[in-house]
C-alpha cells in the first residue's frame, strides 16, 4: 500500500513560486510505517494516476478553484481502487459534494494534522468514516512540514506558518470562518527550527504564510485595557508578545533571509511592530486594501481601512518602515463605477506600494457575500449547463463566469477590460523599473522585474483570459518568468547553519 498526496491545478508550469506547505505537513502526519508518502503538486506536472494500485490511499487538498480538477482526479483514483480521502477548505464547507462530485471515500473536516492519520490507519483496515470532524486543533499540535522530501530545485520560495485564523470578519474572505477568529500561534521554536532547515537548503526568500501575521491591533489592547476584568487584554497582551519574540529570533538568522506575510492595514500605525519586522528582515507584507472609497470598504465590511488620500498616506508608513507591501484590490463592488479601474491603478502608483493584485469580485464559499448573494438570487440563479452558477466552481475553466454577480451600472466584460487595465497600468515597464529603483543591485532590479512579469501574467492575464489562445501565451511567460525567478532567488545552501538559542 502506498500514500499519495496531491494538490490539484488547472495549469502546470514545471516550476513554482512557492512551496504547498500543506503537502509536506501531511507528509509529517502520515503515520511512519507506511513509508514516506509520493507528493505530487500539479503546479509542477499533472498527477498520473496509473501509478495507483487497488488499496493504496490518496489524500487530495482543494480550495474552491481547484475543486473540479481536484474530483477529476479522485473519481479516476477510485476508479483504479484506491482509497479516495479529501481534505482542504472547500471540502471542509461541502463535505458532501465531494462524496458526489469525486469519488470520495472519506473527506476530512478542518484541520488536518491529526486527522490525517487516524483516516489512514482506518482506510488501511478499510473501516473508514465517511467523515472526520477534526475542527480547529491546538496550536501545540501544528506538525512541521516534512522539508526533506521537497525537490529544492522546483521551486522559487518556501514557506512557513507561525498562526491560524484571523480576529477580522471582512464579507469576501471565509479564513475567521473555518480557521477561527481565535489566532492559534505557534510556538517560536518549531517556527525557526524550520525556516533554518529551509536556510539550509539554499532558500533566501520564505512567505510567512498566515492568516494574518498581526492579530493583535493597538486598538484591540486599549478596547481591552479600559475593561475592569483584565483577562482579556492579558490574552491579547500574550498573543503580542509572542509576536515579538518570534522576531526578536528572526532577527538572529543570516541576513540574506527574506520574509513576506500578510498584515492588516491598522500595522501602519504601529511602529513598534513595524520596526521589528524590519529587525526580523520581514521585507514585505499583502495587504488587503480592497477599495479605495469609503463606499467601497463599506460594501466589504472593511471600514477598519482608510480610503482616498488617507489611505494612501497610510501605505507609505509601511515602506517608510522598510516594509513592502503586496495591496490587493477588489473590483466589481456596489459602489464601483468605470473610473474606479484607472483611480485605483494610480493611487496604487502614487502610494509607492511595491506589488499589487487585482481582483475581481468573486462570492467564495463560506463567505458573507456568498450567503448573501444566494439568499437573495433564490430561485432566479442563472444556470450553465444545468449547473447553478453559484456553484461556479464545477464548471470547466472555459465555461465559468468572470464575474458570478450582476453590477448596477457595469457589465461584466466592462468590468474585466478594467480589471486588465489595471493590472497593465501598474505592470507597465515604465512603472515597473521606477519601483526597482530601491534595489542596491542591477540583479535585484532584474529579479524584480522578472517577478513583476510572473505577477501580471500567473495572477493576473491568465484569470482574465477569455480565449485559450491567451491563456497559452500567459502560461508560456509564466513558466519561463518562474524559472528565472528560481535561479534569482536561490543562495549557496548553508548545511552548517544552527537554530539560535533562546
Amino acid at each position: 500500500m502506498r500514500i499519495h498526496i496531491v494538490n490539484p491545478s488547472q495549469f502546470s508550469f514545471g516550476v513554482s513560486t512557492m512551496t504547498p506547505r500543506w503537502l509536506y505537513v501531511l507528509a509529517a502526519a502520515t503515520p511512519a510505517k507506511w513509508g514516506d508518502p509520493v507528493l505530487s503538486d500539479e503546479m509542477l506536472e499533472p498527477f498520473d494516476t496509473g501509478q495507483l494500485g487497488p488499496g493504496d490511499i490518496i489524500g487530495i487538498g482543494i480550495h474552491t478553484g481547484n475543486a473540479l480538477v481536484g474530483y477529476r482526479i479522485g473519481q479516476r483514483a477510485r476508479e483504479r481502487g484506491a482509497w479516495v480521502v479529501y481534505g482542504g477548505i472547500h471540502a471542509t464547507l461541502y463535505p458532501e459534494e465531494a462524496h458526489e462530485q469525486g469519488g470520495a471515500h472519506v473527506v476530512v473536516r478542518g484541520d488536518g494534522d491529526i486527522a490525517w492519520g487516524t483516516a489512514i490507519e482506518d482506510c488501511a483496515n478499510g473501516e473508514p468514516k465517511r467523515i472526520y470532524e477534526a475542527g480547529q486543533i491546538d496550536a501545540g499540535k501544528f506538525r512541521p512540514a516534512r522539508w526533506d522530501l521537497l525537490p529544492r530545485e522546483k521551486y522559487a520560495m518556501a514557506s512557513v506558518q507561525t498562526v491560524r485564523g484571523c480576529p477580522k470578519h471582512c464579507s469576501f474572505c471565509s479564513v475567521w470562518r473555518t480557521d477561527g477568529q481565535a489566532p492559534r500561534q505557534r510556538a517560536v521554536d518549531p517556527v525557526v527550527e524550520e525556516i533554518v532547515e529551509l536556510r539550509r537548503m539554499g532558500f533566501r526568500f520564505i512567505a510567512l504564510a498566515d492568516d494574518n501575521f498581526y492579530p493583535v491591533t493597538l486598538d484591540d489592547l486599549k478596547t481591552a485595557a479600559r475593561r475592569e476584568d483584565k483577562t482579556r487584554f492579558n490574552e491579547l497582551k500574550a498573543l503580542r508578545d509572542d509576536r515579538f519574540a518570534l522576531m526578536a529570533q528572526l532577527a538572529r538568522l543570516p541576513s540574506d533571509l527574506m520574509f513576506f506575510t500578510q498584515i492588516t492595514m491598522e500595522a501602519a500605525e504601529d511602529a513598534e511592530f513595524l520596526g521589528a519586522m524590519t529587525n526580523a528582515h520581514i521585507r514585505g507584507a499583502l495587504v488587503g486594501v480592497e477599495a479605495v472609497t469609503a463606499a467601497g470598504l463599506k460594501d466589504v465590511y472593511k471600514d477598519f481601512n482608510l480610503a482616498g488620500d488617507e489611505l494612501m498616506e497610510r501605505l507609505k508608513l509601511f515602506k517608510k518602515s522598510g516594509v513592502h507591501i503586496l495591496g490587493s484590490f477588489i473590483f466589481g463592488l456596489p459602489s464601483d463605477g468605470p473610473s474606479t479601474f484607472a483611480a485605483t491603478a494610480e493611487l496604487a502608483k502614487k502610494a509607492d506600494i511595491t506589488m499589487a493584485q487585482f481582483l475581481m469580485l468573486t462570492p467564495f464559499p463560506g463567505t458573507l457575500d456568498f450567503d448573501k448573494w444566494e439568499r437573495e438570487t433564490g430561485g432566479d440563479m442563472p444556470t450553465v449547463d444545468g449547473i447553478p452558477v453559484s456553484r461556479y466552481w464545477l464548471f470547466p475553466w472555459a465555461k465559468r463566469p468572470k464575474l458570478l454577480t450582476p453590477h448596477p451600472v457595469m457589465s461584466a466584460a466592462e468590468i474585466r477590460r478594467g480589471t486588465q487595465g489595471a493590472w497593465n497600468s501598474f505592470y507597465s515597464f515604465t512603472a515597473v523599473w521606477k519601483r526597482s529603483a530601491y534595489m542596491k543591485t542591477f540583479k535585484n532590479r532584474v529579479a524584480f522585474l522578472v517577478a513583476s512579469k510572473v505577477m501580471l501574467q500567473a495572477f493576473g492575464t491568465i484569470g482574465l483570459a477569455t480565449d485559450s489562445a491567451r491563456v497559452s501565451r500567459s502560461t508560456l511567460w509564466a513558466r519561463l518568468g518562474i524559472g528565472l525567478l528560481r535561479k534569482l532567488f536561490a543562495a549557496a545552501p548553508m548545511p552548517d547553519l544552527q537554530v539560535p538559542t533562546s
